[in-house]
């Protein structure tokens, strides 16, 4: 009717009642186009598990931010298996007999001695090999060094600090005890010191530790794989128990009640405790030690890094321990 299209909501239609005329777009082809698998829970930023994991937040530094361009750290769950990298790391696990789940190796990798000693261990061991992209191999290793090679490792298995005192095993015991090093790079340092100066073992406390993770594990150079280490429930109570069973507890302190070059129970069993480098040792450790030993210095310096400071004391006491062995 004539007027009808000034009507307030009149439409004037044009062509077919079957549909639009112009394409879809491509949009019910894309609609039938697989998505691929879905996200794990942890990675998907709408889920509480995102927040929960640290991969929303950054931890990686201080104030919580993280560097340009660093892939988000993952935090593993209690038990979890560890991915170790690093060709020195790999090759030290493979020839320690570590139980290895998996060998990954970088495509196109430049091979050496380390490579190629890893390739044949690997398969005479029959552990699966797996070629993987050098960006799926820095997802797997958080973006760790890697130098092409990655092994998945089982969870470590804790000893008992029991399992060190050992009277049937050759020579003076010796044992070190960490108090409050949460450093895992420490940790694994301190590890490969004990290895070095034939150490029996090492003991850390189930809470505010650091534990054998993959970063200790590498750090260690596969001395974790030869050097028991045990988990205290309470740190103060297993010193006491090494103590009954004829152990000499020393301390490194800065304020030591002696020098380093001035011990006298190097012969002895020992157990050398060593605190974190801001707090020293905690005040119950302190009164439970036998004796106080402080690493000389220039002046100037107030402390040592933890694992540079039990490398020295493992190698005065090693020293020692030989000097006395009548040939």
């Amino acid at each position: 009717m004539p007027g009808n299209s000034q009507r307030r909501g009149a439409v004037r239609r044009t062509g077919s009642k079957k549909g639009a005329t112009v394409g879809s777009g491509g949009q019910r082809r894309k609609g039938l186009e697989g998505k691929g698998p879905t996200p794990k829970a942890e990675d998907r930023p709408q889920h509480k598990a995102f927040r929960g994991s640290g991969a929303g937040g950054g931890e990686t530094g201080r104030g919580g931010a993280r560097a340009a361009g660093a892939p988000p750290r993952r935090r593993r769950a209690p038990g979890a298996s560890e991915v170790v990298s690093g060709r020195n790391a790999v090759v030290e696990a493979l020839r320690a007999g570590v139980p290895v789940a998996t060998l990954y190796v970088a495509g196109r990798v430049d091979s050496d001695d380390r490579v190629r000693e890893a390739l044949k261990t690997a398969g005479e061991r029959g552990i699966p090999i797996l070629e993987t992209p050098r960006g799926e191999l820095d997802r797997l290793t958080d973006g760790a060094v890697h130098q092409g090679l990655a092994i998945q490792v089982p969870a470590y298995t804790y000893a008992h600090p029991g399992d060190l005192v050992d009277p049937e095993r050759p020579g003076v015991p010796l044992v070190v005890a960490l108090d409050s090093i949460t450093d895992p790079r420490n940790l694994g340092a301190i590890i490969r010191s004990v290895a070095a100066f034939g150490g029996h073992g090492v003991v850390v406390p189930e809470r505010r530790s650091a534990g054998v993770t993959a970063a200790a594990w590498k750090t260690s150079a596969g001395a974790a794989a030869r050097v028991p280490v045990a988990q205290a429930t309470n740190l103060t109570r297993t010193l006491q128990d090494f103590r009954k069973a004829g152990f000499f507890v020393i301390g490194l302190d800065m304020d030591g009640d002696v020098a380093l070059p001035d011990l006298a129970l190097a012969d002895e069993p020992l157990v050398i405790v060593v605190g974190s480098e801001g707090k020293g040792l905690s005040r119950l450790v302190r009164e439970t030690c036998d004796q106080i030993v402080s690493v000389p210095m220039a002046g100037g310096m107030e402390s040592l890094n933890a694992g540079v400071a039990t490398g020295i004391a493992l190698y005065e006491v090693a020293r020692r321990r030989a000097a006395n062995v009548t040939p």
